[in-house]
């Protein structure tokens, strides 16, 4: 066990994480020849595309300091805000992290708050200094941040460069000399805390675990503590480049578990396994369910592709466990899926591969995020969607979501980006000047305000410096109300939003001004309205395309005309009775984008 090393590497989106960690699997000759590509474990063809990495991934590691061979067992995590919960059980899985800083950007939000995860787990923490080669990189600003921030010496921090494998063998030495060996008994009864898992059509649900105490070997009855599911270890082994199966796995190792485990409801991320004849006694501390933060209908273009759309979900929910969703139906769109989703990213990926994986082209309604509804009965209700909302003359309050968000700027940028959270009604906490020109800003904020389109608002006001990261708190009641667009007095639910009062009046004409641009135009005039219970606060007319019907009047008496244009309006009245009014899909789209 002295010989093992696990460790996990975090930064913040974009710090150059996987490409480094390409460069310690090529040095320990891991990956070699045909294998070796960029981003060797991001495996998905999303995740090459976009360069960044979505789930995290594991992989063992063979190196020899001196006469001694050792185990290094590596997990990759994604940089991205939506995915902290997979950060901090892959944190829980290890002894060290690297930290990594991009030598030309500097410590940023996300830097922090993995950080801040880490030192909860008590980590050993290996500072180092990415993008060494580039001409734009300040290794004296950013070498000071860093001292400031974990408080170490400038000589502890390495400097390296992922592409040209610059101070890779000093990163192998510093893993070996400073993170500890993984303490634990390999007599003592079974406790493996799983940090990930992945569905093989084949095989079934593959779980991922660190083994904290105990021995597991081949053909063991083991539990799944959360669940209390029990399965026979089929197969068990290691994580090279492919699964390595073994016969016996013990405290300290970080290996995978196949039982032919079918549904991903029995494996949740952040659960222990333990024997049946032996349990341990109590289960690994930190499990909780991931809750989704933004909500959103997903609708099948063509409504027969309902089933195929199920079956779809249920297949990405085996490789995504924190995609959530039951089934709901809309007046305007059909049936669907309301879906819960860790954040925007997240959702857009989901949508991009229900598209790729699967040929599933949707709809996807306006996102919200969860709301507590209190009646005048004093009943709670949880509302993700504003058609669930009970009657306005019930509802006795309604409270909302709220987050404490970090926002790491230069100090150039204040000014607007204070402005920014002040239009989404942000509180500023508290603001802490990080280095010279570099300021750390505290907001608390609705949840709800910063769905939609905040993140990149904040990279464009900031020409992309200022970082942001949040983690919700607590609910706290609020004055929404209810938008509902209607067209022709029908109400379209699948456009109708929850909104605070102040942003109703202008958010309704805007919506009201865009869809009259989208929709085309009828035989018929179709009203636009924005509607708050039963007050209109805006409205369009989209007018009736019409042909000329006094075209062959020529002079003679004004009855005529007027005779043959009332003949007409009775038509045009008669048609709008039966007429209906399809919303194009970019209408849709296009509401979601309002800045």
């Amino acid at each position: 066990m002295k010989n093992i090393r696990n460790f996990c590497i975090i930064a913040h989106i974009d710090h150059g994480k996987s490409t480094l960690a390409d460069r310690l699997l090529e040095y320990t000759n891991t990956v070699s020849g045909k294998d070796l590509q960029a981003q060797v474990l991001d495996d998905m063809d999303l995740e090459r595309e976009r360069g960044i990495t979505i789930k995290s991934h594991a992989i063992q590691m063979n190196y020899k300091l001196g006469a001694e061979a050792y185990t290094l067992n590596l997990i990759d995590t994604p940089g991205h805000v939506d995915f902290s919960y997979e950060v901090s059980r892959s944190i829980a899985a290890c002894e060290g992290a690297l930290l990594i800083v991009d030598a030309t950007q500097g410590i940023q939000a996300q830097t922090i708050s993995n950080l801040y995860m880490a030192l909860e787990h008590d980590l050993e923490i290996i500072p180092i200094m990415n993008k060494m080669d580039m001409d734009s990189a300040m290794p004296e600003e950013v070498e000071d941040q860093i001292v400031e921030l974990l408080g170490c010496k400038p000589e502890e921090i390495i400097r390296a460069s992922g592409k040209t494998g610059l101070g890779i063998e000093e990163i192998l030495q510093a893993i070996i000399e400073r993170i500890p060996a993984p303490q634990g008994d390999p007599e003592a009864p079974l406790q493996c805390l799983i940090f990930d898992s992945v569905f093989n059509s084949f095989r079934g649900i593959i779980a991922y675990f660190k083994i904290v105490n105990g021995t597991i070997k081949k053909g063991d009855l083991v539990k799944f503590v959360a669940t209390g599911k029990e399965y026979y270890a089929d197969e068990i082994g290691v994580l090279k480049l492919d699964m390595v199966p073994k016969q016996t796995l013990s405290a300290g190792n970080v290996g995978y578990i196949i039982s032919g485990i079918k549904t991903s409801k029995e494996v949740k991320v952040g659960d222990t396994i333990t024997h049946v004849k032996r349990p341990c006694e109590k289960a690994i501390e930190g499990f909780e369910e991931v809750k989704p933060m933004v909500f959103a209908g997903v609708y099948p273009i063509d409504a027969e592709d309902f089933e195929d759309l199920r079956a779809s979900m249920e297949k990405l929910q085996l490789n995504d466990a924190s995609l959530t969703f039951e089934p709901e139906s809309s007046a305007a769109l059909g049936f669907g899926f309301r879906c819960g989703f860790l954040g925007m990213l997240h959702m857009e990926i989901i949508q991009e591969r229900l598209d790729r994986e699967f040929d599933m082209s949707v709809i996807t309604t306006v996102p919200n995020v969860q709301y507590r509804v209190y009646t005048k009965k004093d009943e709670m209700l949880e509302v993700h969607n504003p058609s669930g909302l009970p009657d306005i003359t019930q509802i006795e309050r309604i409270e909302e979501p709220y987050i404490r968000a970090s926002i790491i700027t230069k100090t150039a940028f204040i000014g607007q980006i204070m402005t920014l959270c002040l239009g989404k009604r942000g509180e500023l906490i508290k603001q802490d000047y990080i280095s010279g020109d570099r300021i750390e800003l505290i907001y608390d904020m609705p949840l709800g305000e910063i769905v939609f389109d905040f993140y990149d608002k904040l990279k464009s006001i900031s020409k992309g410096y200022a970082s942001f990261d949040y983690h919700p708190i607590d609910f706290r009641p609020s004055k929404l109300v209810k938008l509902d667009i209607l067209l022709n007095g029908e109400s379209v639910d699948a456009l109708s939003s929850l909104i605070h009062v102040d942003n109703s009046v202008t958010l309704g004409r805007r919506m009201c001004e865009k869809l009259r641009e989208l929709i085309p135009r009828q035989q018929f005039d179709i009203a636009i309205q924005a509607a708050i219970g039963a007050k209109i606060i805006a409205r369009e007319t989209i007018k009736a395309v019409r042909k000329d019907v006094t075209a062959k009047c020529y002079g003679g008496d004004i009855s005529r005309k007027r005779k043959l244009l009332e003949k007409q309006k009775k038509g045009k009245k008669r048609m709008k009775q039966i007429g209906s009014v399809e919303v194009p899909q970019k209408a849709f789209l296009a509401v979601l984008k309002l800045d």
